[in-house]
This record gives C-alpha cells, sequence and structure tokens, in this order.
C-alpha cells in the first residue's frame, strides 16, 4: 500500500489527528524560523504517512509551498513558507 492523502486526511479530523497535527505544524513553523526550508524526513515519526498528511494538510491552506516535484520520494520532499 502506497501513501493516499485522501485516506489519511480522514484522520486529520479527529482529536487524536488534530494533536499530532499540532504538533507537526509547530515542528514546521520552528524548522522554516531555523532554515527557510525543510525536508518531510525532519518531521517524521510514529505514523510517516500521517505526518505526511499533515504536511499536504498544510500545503492546503497555504502555509506551505512544496518546491518539488510528484517524482521525488516522499521523505524528500522539500518546503518552503506560504502566504498563510
Amino acid at each position: 500500500m502506497s501513501y493516499q492523502y485522501e485516506v489519511k486526511k480522514q484522520k486529520l479530523f479527529t482529536d487524536e489527528g488534530q494533536r499530532h497535527f499540532l504538533k507537526v505544524r509547530d515542528n514546521v513553523k520552528e524548522l522554516l524560523a531555523t532554515a527557510g526550508a525543510f525536508r518531510v524526513d525532519k518531521v517524521l515519526s510514529g505514523d510517516s504517512w500521517f505526518c505526511l498528511a499533515c504536511v499536504d494538510r498544510l500545503v492546503e491552506l497555504g502555509e506551505l509551498i512544496e518546491l518539488t516535484d510528484e517524482q521525488v520520494a516522499g521523505q524528500d520532499r522539500v518546503f518552503v513558507k506560504g502566504r498563510g
């Protein structure tokens, strides 16, 4: 089974999912403040696919912009701060 955002996204709206999402978001903000960009492997913990869903949600919300294309492995995706 491969990463499927639409499947993992459902968990984002649970209590547990929101708590994890906020931890990922805080970690992302810290990485951006330190370096201005980050690679996803720096925020992966526990359920890696759910962490990817958290990052993809931040993209949807406009808080992140992805610099890499779909040819890059999930853990190597690179992001910068978005407009949000």
